[in-house]
């Protein structure tokens, strides 16, 4: 028996049963009186409906889960954002799907919930896959007006996106299965096609209370709005049923007789499980995050036939490069490797950390991938790049910047995961979320922030006491004790992996065990965009 293993794997265990815990709270929603109200109505909720839509026991990845979470307390919080959005199959066709939650304030739109809507639409551009929508809303969160409605990325980026898309050629089906209001109209109006549910969907630029107060006009929201009216009427929709069921069968009708589409022509060969059993991932990862490890230990894991072909492995040790298959797909990854390593030169480098010669390394393995149209994997537990006069005088920047720039301007898809630590510029140059990953997703290990939180706190803290210095305020020893535990139980919450999707800075928190799943059904959508723009890094310090 291995304590330190059963150790680790037990506190993974535990961290995975909360992050369960967490999502079926999410998927509740507005809670359980809001869902019975809705599905009163004669509706589906929004998670039902993508059930019922998508292909049974087909994969599927879900973006922004935890959206809002811990936010907008003051207005009772925004479960989830307000909406569902999943990547997954209809009549085997992949797709993302984009449901309103009724249940969380009638669906209304909050900072969050265009932030996320906005990302749906962006990996629907970026992978050339088609988009559903599902509407169910009551427009955008009056309260909050200023903070979504004029900027150039709030509400109204939504329908130029749905413009430009429809320009692009990918394919968009809306369902208007409740209210759609105000500027939210323009919406399933410009997409492809416009489906309407009778009784329940209605869609009109104002709603009959603010008629009223405009023009005097008295008028029912039905006949104002309703299926009838743009069905028979105005013609603004295309489509009218009786019920859901009946709406999202027709889109899957729909989806069945779509013609094909390019692909970007990555390489995959029939998928193999890895000969090294990935469920002792769970006691192989510290539950210290101080611990070294051999982060190889958790690559032969995750990749097929426990199989990498290493790159420069005896040079630039603390950045591990090779080529492998994750299910069946050709993989580049790049890994921060988490134990101590010495050099030829006999130097001894800490892991986790970015040297000058394994920036150098790691540039020049994304470029290689990106001549032979390899996809990119960043597996993060990284602290930084190497600081010091020996790292500065040793060009530690010029060789970060290198590796920056070859990632920055990769052609091919990127995918990243925040195994532990994704600290400062290592966040940066191990495609962060600024750095557009097609997918970014965190383990519950995972920590995201400028630096860690011990050395945050005792910076902040010195800042804070030389303040209070220089305006005569004497700190006793216990009283700068207790302003330090003050200071970082406050980094710490940010530190959060939770902290970091409530903000969609990761697409999804994830169990370790899926992390597979996650790549090979992002390399999946990723080979729905032919590679159009060839591969220029522009000027490189060297």
């Amino acid at each position: 028996m291995n304590l330190e293993f059963n150790k680790n794997e037990d506190s993974i265990k535990q961290l995975n049963f909360q992050l369960k815990k967490r999502l079926e709270k999410v998927a509740l929603g507005g809670g359980e009186k809001r869902i019975a109200a809705h599905k009163a109505k004669g509706k589906l909720t929004a998670r039902e409906r993508i059930e019922y839509l998508l292909d049974k026991d087909s994969e599927t990845v879900e973006i922004g889960a935890f959206a809002g979470e811990g936010m907008y307390q003051e207005e009772g919080g925004c479960p989830g954002g307000g909406v569902v959005v999943v990547i997954g199959w209809v009549q085997g066709r992949q797709c993302v799907v984009v449901a309103n939650d009724a249940t969380v304030k009638a669906g209304a739109w909050f900072p969050i919930t265009a932030k996320k809507n906005l990302r749906a639409q962006e990996i629907s551009i970026e992978n050339k896959l088609p988009i559903i929508y599902l509407v169910d809303s009551a427009g955008v969160y009056l309260p909050m007006q200023d903070e979504i409605f004029p900027d150039k990325e709030h509400f109204g980026r939504i329908f130029r996106n749905n413009a430009v898309m429809s320009s692009m050629g990918i394919v968009q089906l809306a369902a208007i299965m409740g209210p759609c209001v105000a500027g939210g109209a323009y919406l399933p109006i410009m997409s492809d096609e416009a489906m309407i549910v009778d009784g329940t969907g209605s869609v009109f630029l104002a709603g009959s209370y603010l008629v009223k107060s405009a023009i005097g006009e008295s008028i029912d929201n039905e006949t104002l709005g309703g299926a009838t009216t743009h069905s028979e009427i105005s013609g603004v929709t295309d489509y009218k049923f009786a019920t859901d069921e009946e709406c999202l069968e027709h889109i899957r009708n729909i989806f069945d007789k779509l013609g094909g589409h390019a692909t970007a022509g990555f390489s995959r060969k029939t998928p193999t499980a890895p000969k090294e059993n990935p469920a002792e991932i769970l006691g192989l990862l510290p539950a210290d995050r101080a611990k070294p490890y051999d982060m190889m230990d958790i690559i032969r894991r995750l990749v097929d036939d426990s199989e990498f072909e290493p790159y420069k492995d005896l040079y630039g040790q603390t950045l591990l490069c090779g080529l492998a298959r994750i299910d069946g797909w050709a993989v580049g990854i790049v890994a921060n490797q988490r134990k101590i390593v010495k050099t030829k030169k006999g130097a001894m480098q800490m892991g986790g950390v970015i040297y000058s010669d394994s920036a150098d390394k790691a540039a020049r393995f994304i470029m290689n991938c990106n001549q032979k149209r390899i996809p990119l994997v960043f597996l993060h537990d990284v602290s930084g790049f190497m600081v010091g006069s020996q790292s500065e005088h040793g060009g530690i920047i010029k060789d970060g910047a290198k590796m920056v720039n070859a990632m920055a301007n990769s052609v091919v898809p990127k995918f990243s995961v925040v195994i532990g630590n994704s600290y400062g510029a290592g966040n940066y140059a191990m495609c962060g979320k600024a750095y557009d990953p097609r997918l970014i997703v965190a383990w519950p290990t995972a920590q995201l922030a400028v630096m860690s939180g011990a050395a945050a706190a005792n910076t902040l803290l010195q800042i804070q006491v030389a303040s209070l210095k220089a305006k005569g305020e004497v700190i006793t020893p216990e009283a700068e004790k207790e302003l330090l535990d003050r200071i970082k139980a406050r980094y710490d919450e940010q530190l959060s992996p939770y902290y970091a999707a409530a903000r969609l800075w990761v697409d999804a928190i994830i169990d370790p065990l899926e992390t597979r799943k996650v790549i090979s059904q992002g390399i999946s959508m990723a080979n729905h965009a032919p590679i159009e723009k060839a591969y220029n890094v522009g000027v490189i310090q060297v």
